[in-house]
């Protein structure tokens, strides 16, 4: 329970922001975070909004919000609609400490070094043809109100579309940069914010890596040279709460689609090593409706796929 009572605090005494800080559980072999998976927490939305409006006042970026509501318009919401807001996740297989990007779920967490919460913001990410790159690096500098230096490849881009970029682009709330860059050790590549928050939750940069607006600004006074960034493709991640395993499926980025079989697989790696890391003594038995539908599904919500083995169980689930 102590799991959820920060989030939970936030929660009411918040009623048009959503905050983005969650405790870690007590237990380091536990890796689900916000209020518990098999609780739900909807919204409506006010009558100007758009769906794309209620993602932003919640910290969710577009992608997100359309594929937990597929059934609700984009621009016209209404508001009678009850729009779903995820509010659980399962952190990445990664250090808890500085920076973790995940790009198919187009999301950043920043781990303090109280080693107590974890924060995490949405983020837009790199077109297919301009991927963001993975592997591990640090944050090598900071600016606050930037200028942006146009590469050729971009003027280029932008010229073959009647557009002609500056050499230099002043600082300023028009700056596709935002007030706020943090350049990492990956040369030509920053985290930073943007005049177009809109597309936040998109595969829409050059392979930077932009924020809300408002996210930036609270993360950058945080963020010192030389913390580590690990930037890292987990479209499934698995983690446990509760004596059961969780996984969160999301989407994976253009041209790297896996066939059901072959996600299946995968998907069962990485639970046999979330079993045998964590040494639970008691017997499992993985559910073999309950992965199906997640895998299909790849809505981004923790569902859990486990139970104890108590019953007789069908012969297609997979015990351990």
């Amino acid at each position: 329970m102590k799991l959820f009572l920060l989030f939970i605090f936030l929660l009411l005494s918040h009623t048009c922001v959503w905050s983005s800080v969650f405790n870690l559980p007590d237990d380091p072999n536990e890796s689900v975070v916000g209020i518990h998976p098999e609780e739900s927490f909807y919204t409506n939305a006010n009558e100007e909004d758009t769906l794309l409006d209620v993602a932003r006042r919640y910290n969710i970026g577009q992608n997100e919000i359309l594929l937990v509501n597929p059934k609700v318009d984009r621009w016209l919401p209404g508001t009678k609609a009850a729009i779903l807001i995820p509010s659980s996740r399962i952190l990445p297989d990664t250090p808890r400490k500085g920076l973790t990007l995940n790009l198919p779920e187009y999301r950043l967490y920043y781990f303090p070094s109280d080693n107590k919460t974890v924060i995490t913001h949405p983020v837009s990410i790199g077109r297919q043809d301009w991927n963001t790159p993975l592997g591990q690096t640090k944050i090598v500098t900071k600016k606050a109100n930037p200028t942006w230096t146009p590469p050729a490849s971009i003027k280029k881009e932008h010229a073959e579309k009647g557009e002609i970029l500056p050499d230099v682009v002043p600082a300023g709330p028009d700056n596709p940069l935002g007030l706020f860059a943090l350049r990492l050790g990956i040369p030509g590549y920053l985290i930073h914010g943007t005049n177009k928050p809109f597309g936040v939750g998109m595969r829409v940069s050059h392979g930077c890596v932009r924020m809300y607006p408002e996210d930036i600004e609270k993360l950058f006074p945080e963020v010192k040279v030389g913390m580590p960034v690990n930037i890292v493709n987990q479209p499934v991640k698995v983690g446990w709460l509760d004596r059961k395993i969780y996984i969160e499926v999301h989407p994976q980025l253009e041209g790297e689609e896996l066939a059901y079989d072959a996600l299946y697989e995968k998907t069962m790696v990485l639970i046999k090593k979330a079993f045998f890391k964590h040494n639970y003594q008691q017997k499992l038995v993985v559910e073999a409706q309950a992965l199906r539908n997640a895998l299909e599904k790849k809505d981004g919500l923790p569902v859990a796929i486990t139970q104890p083995v108590i019953v007789q169980t069908d012969p297609v689930d997979e015990l351990f």
